[in-house]
């Protein structure tokens, strides 16, 4: 399933940033441009819930 692009226009990442989101249609996720957060697309849905992103990995 693959999401508007007049929606891909408008999502941003929910954390303050807002910096805009870049679509993975294979993995059906939006990663954060900016802070690197994956959030899943569930039933064509985005879940833009900052609990429910995966948390960034920063290696050591």
């Amino acid at each position: 399933m693959s999401l508007d692009p007049d929606l891909l226009e408008i999502l941003a990442c929910p954390d303050t940033h807002h910096a805009p989101l870049r679509y993975d249609a294979e993995n059906q996720t939006l990663t954060c441009t900016e802070c690197a957060r994956v959030f899943e697309i569930r039933d064509g849905i985005p879940v833009l819930l900052l609990d429910e992103a995966r948390p960034v990995v920063k290696d050591a």
